[in-house]
């Protein structure tokens, strides 16, 4: 089996980065991408450097493939399920039975977020019904905006967004419980509770958000939407798997933060699998950092081998 010099889990943000990076200093570098990531689902980032009417992340990641193959970086698509390490190379095998070997690893695998399936509601996602506060909370500002979400998570999402809007609804689709102090805040912030389950939302022109229609046939119109579920889940199997130090509180990889290698020498992480912030532009960033640090890596590898 051929080895290469690095193995990339996960071609979002961080992983596409990591791969421009790393073909700009010429090593022989895989990506392993399911294509199922969040950046997948995102039509609009709002707040990306360069591209001020916004950039879905089907775009960015179109032109990141295309510029990490300038460099010669190569690209599966597949989804990893089993890595080994065996000395100082480390072997990844794929759902579809294919192993690849390198000498390093890095570990982009990102988040799921948990988006129960109600109607319609992804094809508004990033264009007018938003995830992250600090990414989207200004396209909301001074608009009639629902919080789809679920108990605790969704009151204090609903509270959040009271900086931009004094016309918000949040409506609780599990009738999960929410905390006493939470349901007060609402109500200082004047925003309207609803405890029902959300039927479908209702969209006007493919992905235009105009309200909900609720279990029981009663519809809430709005002109933005936010979603705050909770349990979104940070995709470790792998890292679990091969031994990495995970936070037990956040369930992120733990990292060194200067150079973005993980618990065990010659696998690094980088992106929203390593931190709650769970901004683009943080991923991207933490990619071209591992990828520096990785070809500091290979360099003293290729130094030791050759003495």
């Amino acid at each position: 089996m051929k080895q290469l010099d690095c193995i990339i889990i996960g071609g979002g943000l961080a992983g596409l980065q990591a791969a421009i990076q790393l073909g700009r200093y010429e090593h022989e570098t895989l990506v392993i991408d399911s294509n199922s990531g969040r950046s997948t689902l995102c039509h609009c980032y709002h707040n990306i450097l360069g591209y001020p009417n916004g950039v879905s992340g089907d775009e960015l990641r179109r032109l990141g493939r295309e510029h990490a193959s300038q460099y010669n970086i190569s690209f599966t698509e597949d989804f990893a399920v089993e890595l080994q390490q065996d000395g100082d190379s480390f072997t990844v095998k794929t759902k579809s039975q294919k192993s690849f070997s390198a000498k390093t690893i890095l570990m982009a695998t990102g988040i799921k977020d948990n988006i129960p399936p109600i109607k319609n509601l992804t094809s508004c996602l990033g264009n007018t019904v938003y995830l992250c506060p600090d990414c989207d909370g200004y396209e909301i500002k001074n608009k009639r905006t629902i919080v789809l979400g679920s108990g605790n998570a969704g009151a204090g999402m609903a509270a959040g967004l009271a900086y931009w809007t004094n016309d918000l609804i949040f409506i609780n689709h599990n009738s999960a419980s929410v905390d006493a102090s939470l349901i007060d805040k609402l109500k200082q912030n004047n925003i309207k509770y609803i405890d029902s389950a959300i039927k479908e939302v209702i969209v006007e022109d493919g992905s235009s958000f105009k309200g909900v229609m609720l279990e029981d046939g009663g519809t809430v119109e709005a002109d933005r939407g936010f979603i705050a579920f909770g349990g979104n889940k940070v995709n470790t199997e792998l890292a679990k798997q091969i031994g990495l130090q995970i936070d037990e509180e956040n369930k992120h990889v733990i990292v060194n933060p200067r150079t973005k290698e993980t618990s065990v020498s010659g696998i690094w992480a980088a992106g929203d699998m390593t931190v709650h912030s769970e901004q683009a532009a943080i991923a991207m960033g933490d990619g071209l950092q591992a990828a520096i640090w990785i070809h500091k890596a290979l360099l003293k590898q290729d130094t030791s081998s050759a003495n």
